[in-house]
């Protein structure tokens, strides 16, 4: 899985929200925090807004709050609302793909990655990852003896 510069910087300006919430954040501030520029970062927002996982107030005293409590929040949602889809194959949803031959049962292992993909992006909140409490079977992934190796 491949995380695109987009939703790395709506993951951690949500982050960010997320340890101010309830209170608002200007893109000023979320920008300053995370070291990411501003106007990519309201481009970002926008999307989280339209999408729900945000809310915006203009303004002096505006900014951006999340729109539910950090741990209603998912890191997939949040993915979901700047990327689309978590997992595709060649613009399809696995389960959408069809081969022949020695490639037939290949559908099998995409849906299995999107499954895989899934149980860590869908089962982690904001309020997690701020706390550094993660849940139990998303710290055993990175406890594996490989985890932090590249290949």
């Amino acid at each position: 899985m491949q995380i695109s510069a987009r939703g790395d910087y709506a993951v951690r300006a949500a982050l960010s929200l997320a340890t101010a919430y309830p209170s608002l954040l200007s893109t000023q501030a979320i920008a300053a925090d995370q070291d990411m520029p501003r106007k990519f970062l309201e481009a970002v927002l926008a999307d989280l807004r339209r999408a729900g996982i945000v809310r915006a107030q203009r303004g002096a005293e505006g900014g951006y709050t999340l729109a539910r409590p950090p741990r209603e929040v998912t890191v997939g949602m949040v993915l979901r609302a700047v990327e689309g889809p978590l997992a595709g194959v060649r613009g399809l949803r696995p389960e959408e793909t069809r081969y022949e031959g020695a490639a037939e049962n290949l559908p099998g292992l995409w849906v299995a990655v999107r499954a895989a993909v899934r149980r860590v992006v869908d089962e982690v909140s904001l309020a997690e990852i701020v706390s550094g409490r993660l849940p139990a079977h998303v710290r055993k992934l990175t406890a594996l003896p490989d985890a932090w190796e590249p290949r």
